[in-house]
């Protein structure tokens, strides 16, 4: 049981939550990117740095995870490939995404990448608040809960 970070676009408080909880809950966390950053204290927390291009971190993290793994992205296509490999997802902002919803997500974001290639502005994900770093604390929680750690 691992978890994997994509950890190009997690906020710090996410990175901070995981670290205590690799302390606390005796769990392996993983932070790929694809740029250095500085591995946390926790012998329980591993950095890996790959190559540069587009979605070779993500590339990473699907050959690596499998059942019983976590997935922290907001990349739905990563998160929607993840899933396919038995692991479970959870975006920075706490929403849990599996079989039943992850594919609504995908075609969604999929329709707004279409409206932004015609310059239709669509906007992103809301700024990372204390209520989203609080629902993933908790979905992280019940994950861990759940698999009796």
């Amino acid at each position: 049981m691992t978890i994997w970070v994509d950890a190009d676009s997690a906020p710090n408080a996410v990175t901070a939550i995981l670290v205590r909880a690799s302390l606390a809950r005796e769990v392996d966390v993983v932070l790929v990117a694809n740029r250095w950053i500085q591995k946390p204290k926790s012998l329980r927390v591993s950095v890996v740095t790959v190559g540069a291009g587009d979605d070779v971190a993500d590339d990473y993290i699907v050959e690596q995870c499998g059942p019983g793994d976590m997935v922290i992205t907001f990349d739905i296509p990563l998160a929607a490939r993840a899933v396919e490999q038995g692991a479970r997802v959870v975006t920075p902002h706490g929403v849990e995404l599996d079989a039943s919803n992850v594919r609504e997500r995908l075609s969604k974001r999929d329709f707004a990448e279409q409206l932004r290639s015609m310059g239709i502005e669509t906007g992103g994900p809301d700024a990372f608040n204390n209520a989203h770093k609080e629902a993933f604390a908790n979905a992280l929680d019940r994950w861990l809960t759940a698999q009796g750690k």
